[in-house]
């Protein structure tokens, strides 16, 4: 038993190392046993009393209060129980899901830590969570509005089933693959979901001995099914996700490499080294696009992947399963990791995007390795430090050495020189302290500031003569610290010469007269005094002298403004004062009390206004200068209080508010308990150096455990003098306000605005000592528990201060409430003054030593910097001293905050209402104050707004007497901040009474309050959830919570269980309760409608009350009958608004109208005639016998009633595809009677009923819907979709009577002016009837389709352009979730004979365009449908005209994409592609006929054998015959014929279609890709090869599109060779890990070189380039084989030969081509080596260089490439050449100098 075990009674789960590191530490215990005890006797109490709304919710927030404060300090088996509990909570049905996102949150808290409760101590069932998610995700209700969830549910959800699925059963993997694995049909939706849930829920952390339970029963599944869909379907991100988690959670248990598409060595290492090198130029600065911010992801994420792994691996102690010692990192795989990603990291730093990713990539890798990362860093910090020109270079490279500080000086094993570079960069940095550039100066701010918290700034080289025990290194350090003095005086001329260069002019104020500072010097100030602070903090006392004196002699000698440059001064008083508060307090103190007291001798000092500069320098000064140790401030509090009596009080307001600082810092420094010592070790460093030598201490961690914090602990003598204070500088101003509320005297303005700063700064100097308010609690919530909240200790509990015998609080509110009464009844324009009694309510409500926003800043600073600092592969709290000392402090202020009961008393209520008259005045600034006081005092009292609420509502009412500003104050009341909104409370009682008032306010017509009514509707809208009806707490639930008391763990709860009699009664209040909440419910629903239906209300609130009245529509209460009758009756309202949103009201009233339809379980292979597979086997998706009795038989049409009832219809469409659900339900044959009669219906049904039964009203009904609203832009509404189709489902045919006849008059227009918007609103009746048929008995679906067949037809001949996407959407709809069985009359409609040529070709491609929305539908359910469109289509694949065709390539895709290869899949019965392909091959054969004799006829004019170069004038011509265009002129000469032009028609068509007829057309796609005359073929041709070399290929098809490649690579034609190149590029770097076995790579790289020899120039160009691609990228390497290749054909000499002919009669030199073309290939292989590498030069890149400057002279084409390399080698190498240049020789140099600088025209 531990001796905590011993003080506590248990052993603590986890406790927060920073309350032990606290004063009153050792009281602590006793606290949170208490607490702990109250907590589980209140939450197990409350929740067995049935009270969840108030009870459970606010003691499980005590409970997140108390893990906060004291972490997990409770036993594991109270902390099972607490999981158990809350779990229960949160699966209980019908729960709110506000509060089940507050337990929800609880939860995860409870579960993130996953080492304190292991796999075997609790088991959590997934189901419900499974339950949940569906309902919040795929909710049936939210579309329509019946439930409201809070807007970050689903994230919390999730993030709540991330930290369960640790904790599920061994049997929960099985189950959820039986659950979801029906819904894996690739072509559905439903695939994602399915997906979805498999990623999100699959558990992978299961024991070893149980993996075969556990991702052994998918992996193969589900890796199969990931490489069989090449082309990123949707859903592969969420196996990627899941294959990443099992890869972490499962290292070593799985052989990953059969994955891998290559292979040799590591085969996850060298993939990563290969990835990179292909990445490498995308990091580039020059290259920035849309990939940077993944790719910075990626280089971000990879490192801290790596080393989190590490750590687990290394230093990690865990319950899971571990890592096998086979498959932990080795040292030697960690350094190739590092190596392989530095190239990528150095490049990055200086992306255009900012160097945060790559300074904290560097981080991790520097920790791993830091002798492969820091020293290529130094060696571009160094160069970056000394220039001038490139200062974005230096700021990325001192960012990135913040982040590599640490791992620099803390890693002596891998990187033991890494301290000898402290001073070379402190010193080398200083010139980066600019006051003209604020971001380097920050820059440099922070690496200082990073260093110098790692380094105590001590002279050690005294050691080399006491020490004998020095190593090398530590000799070279002792000699360098005597540096540090000269660093640490340089840093303070160049800080202090900043803050003179910041001096201002003109200074900017606020309302309240105080200057403020710009958002840049802002961040300055904080960058010098964290760099300053950390300076003299870590200085030994000479150097801190030293430093304070050359800041003395600063102060003393200058004289600057004080908004800025004074308050930068006055931050290094602060930092100095702080350190050794005695000595420096000694020095400043009395130089500035002497000046100052001399100064304010004067008599006229306290009349000006104005005040010269030197007073108010040094009174700035002395006001930090106080902030210290308030110990040692005692013996100088007589001398500060002289001059506050004399400087409080001045008429300058720059003084006194300089004075009221003072005040305000004595009293903090002597009553707050706070941390004395941040320095980086606590060793004594006053130490001889023969005993501690300071060196040993550089980049020391911190030691979390012993720590030996020093605090500041006030003391008596400290309380009395901070007594005495406020006795000499409270009370008098008390009194004075007193007098003058009195009348017995008279303040004007600016005394009584003295007289509340003084007022206000007692209050912030002393709030910690000054005891809470007190007066009478108010009960605001009835519940069956006492809601008390706990008061914290923090330590100053004993040093309470009261005057005159009262609370000090209560004191100054007996003041203030009179002065706030007077104020607003007199001078209520004096808004300055009542802007500060705002400022001291907040604080005397709110301030007990910090204020929450200030502790929030100063948290998430904190956060920032440790994440920058952390070490993430030791962990352990490994932080450097100050940063834990800084959150020992925040430990303290977190108390603070806590320290109080937040307990809303009768003082508070006055207060509030003070601050209610206030929120509603006059002026806008007072009002704004007032409002943020009252929302943040609505936010920690919880409930207080109902103290108030009344007067709010009271200020709404229509009312002559109100004035506009008391309207808006209420209105803005209501508003609230943030998401917090006073109109959605969930309070049945408070809505009541807000609603019906608010949209019975004040009418007005003034812009701004009719903008704010609109903001309250509209964030009404966005924000407000369900409010529950109905809580019933589960047995289970009270199960649980009885173990508070029967696990027998200490600390006992201090209350008993719940007895018979209570359990009995809290079941009654329950009851009670939900009853009370259906009550105020339904009195909100009818008073809402009452007012409404009223008559009196203006328009807009109106339809704001129609809007409202719709937000309370709810699935689980049918909605009120007068509530229908209102929305039903406003369906014809002459507003289109109202008309929108009561058409919504009544598509959900009718949604929670559905009838029930009863369901029956099937057995589908029985149905299928075939036995059940062994449950041990694999899933086999496709067609099978057992699902091909649910498939489309167009020989069951015409329907007859014996066949129809025989059937078994299956609505979804993906059921049966990849399997079958264990328990297979569908509707049963007998459903509900739709044929009902007015009396048959419920009361809620009738006034739909009745509506729908007037002629009158359907007639105006379709007018309304048939008109048109936005002219081009309506289209298909799915809304009134929704609406036909609820009332068809529910009320049957009773209506189509009355609809018949509008519905053939609106597909019988043919108006030009009308025809659109009927057709669309016709579109949107059929297809609600279509589906709203469902569950109607077979006579009733035969007669709706013998009418609606004939109004079909009509419909699809008056189709135009404007109505076409309606109808398609129409009939897509339609089909949609329904059995193809039940629509075989729509199918037959749409299948005949589409393209019969009725209304042209746009009548075509619109028949088949709805033929394809309807069979899409459908999917792989329909297979002898598509085999007989297909067989249709085929006629007409080569149709003369381009939109039909379009049409039938696209119809190609739908008819083919269930020919997929799934593992275990079957054969599709739908159409095959090959058979397909296969059938129209044949037919293309005309168009690679007429390509090779295009090809031909070029070639045999371009190959002459001989060039020709006529020197003459300088000029080289070339002897050219026909051009391209002529050969093909001449070749078109007699015209195309006709087979080639159905030919034509018919590629075009099937290169559309789909990937696999693009793939089988590859050959003819390269030869025709240049197509000159029809411009058409050639962009289908460019986009079929782009689509083609991106695809992902698969192991299987590789070879053959290698062998394709090199069978086109050696056609005749060149264009095919040229395409076949462009090819190639992108297909090899879109497959890079697929192509690296050795012989694809040999293919490849011998088709590159063969076609870099080719006869054609511009198929050189190509090959060339190619080459560059590949060896820059890495898949090629530049080898001495191939070096010399290149060499050898460029030294190719060329034979010249003189000829004479009668045309030419000048001499002529005539070269072989063939050797023309082997010396240019060779040129252009060396180009292609320099092309390589456009940002580096390797050391043979200047050779090359100087081999190609030989060939400059050289015939063309050769020159014009020489020249082209040459410039893109300056262009690319351009940014860094100052780098570059050294790789070559000064010869390399003046010859490059002379190839690429133009020559200039005037040398």
């Amino acid at each position: 038993m531990t001796d905590e075990k011993n003080v506590l009674g248990f052993e603590p789960q986890k406790e927060t190392p920073y309350n032990g590191l606290l004063p009153y530490s050792n009281r602590l215990d006793a606290e949170a046993i208490e607490q702990l005890a109250v907590i589980k006797a209140n939450l197990g109490r409350t929740v067995q009393l049935r009270d969840i709304k108030f009870g459970a919710s606010h003691w499980t927030g005590q409970l997140a209060k108390y893990i906060r404060l004291h972490g997990y300090k409770f036993s594991k088996e109270d902390h099972i129980i607490f999981v158990k509990l809350l779990f229960e909570l949160i699966t209980m049905p019908d729960l709110s899901y506000s509060l089940v996102q507050k337990f929800a949150q609880l939860l995860i808290t409870l579960l993130k830590k996953r080492d304190m409760l292991s796999w075997d101590d609790i088991k959590l069932p997934w189901r419900p969570l499974y339950r949940m998610l569906d309902e919040v995700v795929y909710s049936h209700y939210e579309y329509h509005g019946l439930v409201l969830y809070p807007s970050q549910i689903e994230g919390v959800l999730k993030n709540l089933i991330k930290v369960c699925r640790l904790y599920f059963p061994l049997e929960a993997t099985q189950e959820m693959l039986d659950e979801w694995r029906p819904l894996l049909c690739l072509f559905d939706m439903t695939m994602l979901r399915g997906m979805h849930y498999i990623e999100l829920f699959l558990p992978t952390l299961l024991p070893v001995e149980h993996h075969d339970k556990g991702f052994r029963l998918w992996f193969d599944e589900m890796m199969g099914l990931y490489l069989s869909s090449q082309n990123c379907p949707s859903w592969e991100g969420n196996l990627v996700s899941l294959f990443s988690r099992l890869a972490n959670d499962a290292i070593g248990y799985i052989d990953w490499d059969p994955y891998m598409d290559q292979g040799g060595g590591s085969r996850c290492l060298s993939s990563l080294k290969k990835m990179f090198k292909a990445l490498e130029s995308f990091y580039h600065p020059s290259n920035a696009g849309r990939w940077n911010n993944k790719l910075m992801k990626l280089m971000y994420k990879l490192p801290h992947s790596v080393t989190r792994r590490l750590h687990r691996e290394r230093y990690k102690k865990t319950w899971l399963p571990p890592v096998p010692e086979s498959h932990k990192l080795t040292n030697e795989e960690i350094t190739d990791f590092v190596e392989n990603m530095r190239p990528i990291i150095l490049l990055a730093m200086f992306s255009k995007t900012g160097s945060h990713d790559s300074a904290a990539a560097i981080k991790n890798l520097a920790v791993l390795r830091p002798e492969i990362i820091i020293p290529p860093l130094l060696d571009r910090t160094y160069p970056a430090l000394t220039t001038l020109t490139e200062p974005h270079r230096l700021i990325a490279c001192l960012q990135c050495m913040v982040s590599a500080g640490r791992p620099m000086l803390c890693n002596h094993k891998w990187f033991p020189e890494g301290r000898s570079h402290v001073l070379p960069l402190l010193n080398h940095c200083l010139p980066g302290i600019d006051p003209n550039d604020i971001k380097k100066s920050l820059t440099t701010f922070q690496l200082i500031s990073t260093i110098v918290s790692f380094v105590p700034l001590i002279d050690c080289s005294g050691a080399l003569q006491c020490r004998n025990d020095l190593t090398e290194e530590e000799r070279e350090l002792c000699g360098a610290s005597a540096q540090f003095e000269d660093f640490v005086l340089q840093f303070i001329d160049r800080i202090l010469g900043l803050i003179e260069n910041s001096s201002h002019e003109h200074t900017r104020t606020d309302s309240s007269g105080a200057p403020h500072l710009t958002h840049e010097e802002s961040m300055m100030e904080v960058g010098l005094l964290s760099t300053f602070n950390a300076i003299v903090q870590q200085s030994s006392d000479s150097i801190f002298d030293l430093a304070v004196e050359r800041v003395f002699r600063f102060i003393t000698n200058t004289v600057l403004e004080v908004s800025v440059a004074g308050r930068f001064t006055a931050d290094l008083v602060r930092a100095s004062v702080k350190v050794h508060p005695e000595k420096v307090l000694k020095k400043f103190m009395l130089h500035f009390c002497d000046i100052i007291k001399r100064r304010l001798q004067n008599e006229d000092l306290s009349k000006e206004e104005q005040l010269d500069n030197d007073f108010l320098w040094n009174l700035n000064l002395l006001s930090e200068c106080v902030r210290c140790d308030g110990h040692a401030l005692l013996p100088y509090v007589d001398d500060l209080k002289t001059i506050l009596h004399a400087a409080l009080h001045l008429k300058c307001k720059e003084a006194a508010n300089m004075a009221g600082s003072l005040l305000q810092h004595m009293l903090k420094a002597m009553t707050l308990m706070y941390p004395l010592d941040y320095r980086s070790s606590q060793s004594d460093w006053n130490a001889p150096l023969s005993e501690y030598l300071p060196i040993r201490d550089w980049g020391m961690s911190g030691d979390v455990n012993n720590l030996e914090l020093k605090w500041h602990i006030p003391t008596e003598e400290e309380r009395l003098a901070v007594a005495d204070l406020l006795e000499q500088f409270l009370l008098p101003e008390l009194t004075n306000v007193d007098r003058h509320t009195a009348q017995l005297s008279t303040l004007d303005r600016e005394e009584l605005e003295g007289s509340l700063k003084i007022i206000l700064h007692c209050l912030l100097g002393a709030g910690v000592m000054l005891p809470p308010l007190q007066g009478e609690s108010i009960k605001l919530v009835d519940c069956l528990v006492e809601l008390t909240r706990f008061s914290h200790i923090a330590g100053t509990e004993d040093f309470t201060i009261d005057l005159k015998g009262e609370n000090v609080r209560n004191l100054v509110v007996k003041s203030l409430r009179p002065l706030v009464k007077h104020m607003l009844t007199n001078t209520e324009d004096d808004t300055k003054n009542l802007n500060f009694l705002v400022k001291i309510y907040r604080c005397l409500l709110f301030y007990q030593g910090t204020m929450k926003e200030d502790f929030d800043a100063r948290w998430k600073s904190l956060h920032i910097v440790k994440k920058s600092m952390e070490n993430k592969l030791q962990g352990k709290k490994k932080h450097i001293r100050a940063l834990l000392v800084d959150r020992v402090q925040l430990q303290h202020e977190l108390r603070v905050i806590n320290q109080r009961c937040k307990v809303l008393t009768t003082c508070h209520k006055e207060l509030f209402e003070d601050l209610f008259r206030l929120a509603t005045s006059r002026y806008m600034e007072v009002r704004q104050k007032a409002q943020q006081a009252l929302g943040q005092g609505f936010y920690l009292f919880a409930y207080s707004y109902k103290v108030i609420i009344d007067d709010i509502i009271a200020l709404l009412k229509d009312d002559p007497g109100l004035e506009d500003h008391q309207f808006k104050g209420a209105l803005y009341l209501l508003y609230g901040e943030g998401k917090r909104c006073l109109v959605y409370k969930r309070n049945w009682e408070t809505m009541k009474n807000i609603w019906p008032a608010l949209i019975q306010a004040k009418n007005t017509e003034k812009p701004s309050l009719i903008k704010l009514i609109d903001d309250i509707a509209d964030k009404v809208h966005k924000n407000i959830e369900t409010t529950e009806i109905s809580i019933k707490v589960h047995p289970e639930v009270l199960k649980v919570a009885e173990q508070m008391w029967t696990s027998g763990t200490a600390p006992s709860p201090v209350l008993p269980p719940a007895t018979e009699t209570e359990l009995k009664y809290g079941l009654e209040q329950e009851e009670l309760r939900n009853k009370s909440y259906l009550d105020g419910y339904t009195k909100l629903v009818d008073e809402m409608v009452r007012i409404l239906e009223s008559g009196v209300l203006h328009w807009k609130f109106h339809l704001m009350g129609l809007e409202m009245l719709g937000l309370l529509l709810r699935h689980d209460v049918v909605f009120p009958a007068k509530a229908v009758q209102l929305f039903i009756s406003n369906v014809i309202h002459e507003n289109i608004q109202v008309r929108k949103i009561s058409v919504l009201a009544v598509s959900a009233a009718l949604k929670v109208q559905k009838p029930n339809h009863p369901m029956v379980e099937i057995n589908p292979y029985q149905l299928g005639g075939v036995s059940p597979p062994d449950p041990s086997s694999p899933p086999y998706p496709g067609s099978r016998p057992d699902n091909m009795w649910h498939h489309y038989d167009d020989s069951l049409y015409p329907w007859k009633p014996d066949t129809w009832t025989k059937l078994t219809f299956v609505e979804k469409t993906h059921w049966g595809y990849y399997t079958w659900p264990k328990s297979m339900k569908v509707y049963a044959k007998e459903q509900p009677s739709v044929d009902r009669k007015l009396d048959e219906l419920n009361d809620e049904e009738k006034p739909i009923y009745e509506h729908f039964m007037e002629e009158a009203f359907v007639k105006k009904l379709i007018n309304y819907l048939s008109l048109e609203e936005n002219k081009g832009k309506d289209k298909f509404h799915s809304k009134y979709f929704v609406f036909f189709k609820g009332l068809f489902r529910n009320f049957g045919d009773t209506f189509l009577p009355l609809l018949k006849p509008h519905l053939e008059r609106l597909v019988a227009d043919t108006l030009p002016e009308s025809h659109e918007s009927n057709h669309r609103c016709a579109s949107e009746i059929v297809a609600g009837l279509i589906r709203g048929c469902k569950h109607w008995p077979f006579e009733k679906v035969q007669s709706l389709w013998e009418w609606l067949i004939p109004v079909l037809k009509t419909a699809l001949a008056n189709i135009t352009v404007e109505s076409v996407k309606d109808w398609g959407t129409c009939f897509a709809t339609a089909s949609e979730n329904r059995d193809p069985r039940k629509l075989a009359p729509m199918f037959f409609l749409l299948m005949d004979n589409p393209l019969r040529g009725e209304g042209g070709s746009f009548g075509d491609s619109s028949r088949l365009y709805m033929l394809q929305g309807a069979i899409a539908q459908q999917e792989w359910r329909i297979p002898s449908l598509l085999h007989s469109l297909l067989n249709y289509n085929k006629q007409y694949l080569s149709h003369p005209y381009k939109n039909v065709r379009d049409r039938l390539g696209s119809l190609l895709v739908n008819l083919f994409l269930y020919d997929i290869n799934i593992p275990h899949g079957t054969p599709t019965t739908s159409p095959t592609r090959d058979v397909f392909i296969k059938s129209v091959m044949s037919e293309l054969q005309p168009l690679v006929k007429h390509a090779c004799s295009i090809d031909k006829a070029a070639t045999s004019v371009e190959g002459s054998g001989d060039i020709a170069h006529t020197n003459a004038h300088g000029a080289d011509l070339m002897e050219v015959g026909k051009t391209e265009n002529d050969i093909n002129a001449d070749v078109q000469e007699n015209g195309e014929s006709e087979e080639r032009k159905t030919a034509i028609r018919l590629f075009k068509t099937g290169s559309a279609g789909s990937e696999t007829a693009c793939r089988s057309f590859e050959t003819q796609i390269c030869q025709l890709k240049t197509e000159i005359n029809d411009e058409e073929l050639r962009q289908d041709c460019t986009n079929c090869a782009a689509f083609l070399s991106k695809l992902q290929l698969s192991h299987d098809v590789l070879p053959v599109v290698i062998e394709t490649v090199r069978m086109v690579a050696s056609m005749s034609q060149w264009h095919a060779r040229a395409a076949i190149l462009s090819y190639l590029q992108v297909m090899v770097y879109n497959n890079l890990f697929l192509v690296q076995e050795s012989e694809t790579k040999s293919t490849v790289q011998d088709i590159v070189i063969k076609l870099l020899c080719d006869d054609q120039l511009e198929v050189r160009e190509l090959a060339a380039m190619t080459l560059g691609g590949f060896l820059h990228c890495g898949y090629m390497t530049l080898d001495d084989k191939m070096m010399s290749h290149f060499e050898q054909l460029s030294s190719t000499k060329i034979k010249k030969k003189v000829k004479k002919n009668a045309s030419h009669p000048i001499k002529s030199q005539v070269i072989k081509t063939e050797l023309l073309i082997k010396r240019h290939a060779g040129v252009l292989g060396l180009s292609a080596c320099i092309q390589a590498y456009p940002y580096d030069v390797p050391e043979f890149i200047p050779q090359i260089l100087m081999d190609l400057s030989d060939h400059l002279d050289d015939p063309q084409p050769i020159q014009m490439t020489v020249k082209k390399t040459l410039s893109n080698f300056k262009r690319t190498h351009h940014d860094n050449w100052h780098d570059h240049k050294q790789k070559f020789t000064d010869d390399q140099l003046v010859v490059l100098t002379e190839l690429l600088v133009s020559p200039n025209y005037y040398a």
